[in-house]
């Protein structure tokens, strides 16, 4: 398995993941590597939906949602 080395971290982030560490049961390297797959993940998800064809909805979506806000309220009371 491949290593990475991370140079220069801020003594106060070195801190704040060791703090998260602690509180979560686990080593800084799981905690680093989790917010590194979630943010490559996210970047993913992204690049994804900027391929996606736009929709024309004939409406900007805010007056549609405003316009079924009233329905859902009075379907919950």
């Amino acid at each position: 398995m491949p290593n990475l080395q991370v140079r220069n971290i801020p003594d106060t982030l070195h801190e704040r993941l060791g703090c998260h560490a602690r509180r979560s049961n686990c080593t800084i390297t799981s905690i680093v590597l989790a917010a590194v797959e979630r943010e490559l993940d996210r970047r993913e998800w992204q690049d994804h939906l900027a391929q996606r064809p736009e929709t024309e909805l004939g409406t900007e979506a805010a007056a549609l949602l405003a316009e079924e806000r009233p329905l859902r309220d009075g379907e919950t009371s």
